[in-house]
Parts: C-alpha cells; structure tokens; sequence
C-alpha cells in the first residue's frame, strides 16, 4: 500500500508544519497519528520533527511526498470557490 505524505502546517501551530497522509489522492489529509499501523517511534532529538521517521519509513516503502507549496494552493483554491460559499 503505497500513499502520499505533506509536511502541512496546522492551524494553531504557528507556522509549524506537521506529517499529513493520505491513502489515496482524492481524501483528505489527515494527521500521521491517524493512521497508528503506519507511524514509527520520533527519534529522541531535542526539537526534533514529529513525524520524521514514520516519514522516512513511509518513502522507502514507495510513498509520493507532495510538496507543502502545492497542498497550500490546493487549500487556498477550496476557499476561495464561490460554489463553497454559504
């Protein structure tokens, strides 16, 4: 089973970016901790990434990352379409 991964930043994080996943293109991201067969141990490095070895796990085994830019785009287009307005 291969996916896709984004470092995604979260709403109360101030700017910082955590693992997203998602099993196929068309769901929704979802926080790595989601998927708990998936998630590997955090190395034990002060101020280290959360996430970052379930990551590395995840690309060997043949997971597209997708660039945090595009994601970004993605989510700005979603808000800003009028069939979305209430």
């Amino acid at each position: 089973m291969a996916g896709q991964l984004c470092w995604i930043p979260t709403f109360a994080s101030k700017g910082t970016l955590t693992l997203h996943l998602r099993l196929d293109p068309f769901q929704p991201w979802k926080p790595h901790t989601a998927f708990p067969n998936l998630c590997v141990p955090d190395y034990p490095i002060p101020r280290g990434s959360i996430g970052w070895a379930t990551s590395q796990r995840l690309l060997q085994a043949g997971w597209e990352i997708v660039p945090t830019a595009q994601v970004k785009i993605s989510f700005r287009d979603d808000f800003e379409d009028d069939s979305l307005a209430a």
